[in-house]
């Protein structure tokens, strides 16, 4: 039976395979980069000990092999392992069609916080080439794709930057919050109100409030909210 199983055809295809595969890996000419279609990619995702674990980010490929009890199978982060999931890195979608490189509907600043993980790999880990289709084409240069996705995230920078001058004008509430007790807010000088951020510097790309504390003779400026339950000349609200 073992004698059979050696000289099995399944067994030799499944050895070429491999040997296949990091033969592509590990062979790359100086003049070129690498460059991996989906199918490839998918081979490095962690199942195989025999390969590296690759996963991709906007395009580009990182060998994350030393980060083996992460990104290997059963790690937390092997999810990531084998594809380019880019945008799950924001939505902390990790399964099914959260597990796309499509940043299709996402902010700037979220945008941004993708680039920011990407500059994180390039950093930590090994960049190894580049994944043909959304980012990069076949001759691996950046798609227009790729270019709208870097100047979406410099304009979440400049709006980052906006927010945090617009937002020094009026001084944000202290908080904290426990499991116990629940949160609260309170404002050393001033009390605290909700104020809706304007559209365009929200965070989220959509409207959205933070707490502010302002000064008794400020309280009649327009959009100010009294939160739930908490008198009107309270420093320190439940929340």
């Amino acid at each position: 039976m073992a004698a059979k199983i050696l000289t099995s055809p399944f067994v030799g295809i499944a050895v070429f395979v491999t040997l296949l595969a990091l033969f592509a890996f590990y062979y790359k000419p100086l003049s070129k980069q690498r460059l991996f279609t989906v199918e490839e990619l998918a081979l490095y995702n962690g199942t195989d000990q025999s390969l590296p674990i690759l996963l991709g980010i906007l395009g580009s490929v990182f060998d994350v092999t030393k980060g083996k009890s992460h990104y290997g199978e059963g790690g937390g982060y092997n999810h990531f392992s084998g594809r380019d999931a880019s945008r799950a890195f924001v939505s902390g979608n990790f399964t099914g069609d959260g597990l796309t490189d499509s940043l299709s509907g996402l902010s700037s600043q979220q945008v941004k916080s993708i680039v920011e993980w990407r500059d994180f790999y390039f950093r930590t880990y090994t960049f190894v080439g580049k994944l043909v289709g959304q980012y990069y084409d076949p001759k691996g240069n950046p798609t227009k794709y790729l270019k709208g996705v870097e100047a979406k995230a410099a304009r979440g920078a400049q709006l980052l930057k906006k927010q945090e001058i617009e937002e020094a004008k009026q001084p944000g509430c202290n908080s904290r919050w426990s499991q116990d007790e629940g949160g609260e807010v309170w404002c050393d000088v001033g009390v605290p109100r909700l104020v809706q951020r304007p559209l365009e510097i929200a965070l989220t790309g959509k409207m959205s409030k933070r707490c502010a504390c302002f000064k008794e003779d400020q309280l009649s400026q327009p959009g100010l909210e009294v939160y739930e339950g908490c008198d009107y000349l309270a420093k320190t609200c439940r929340v």
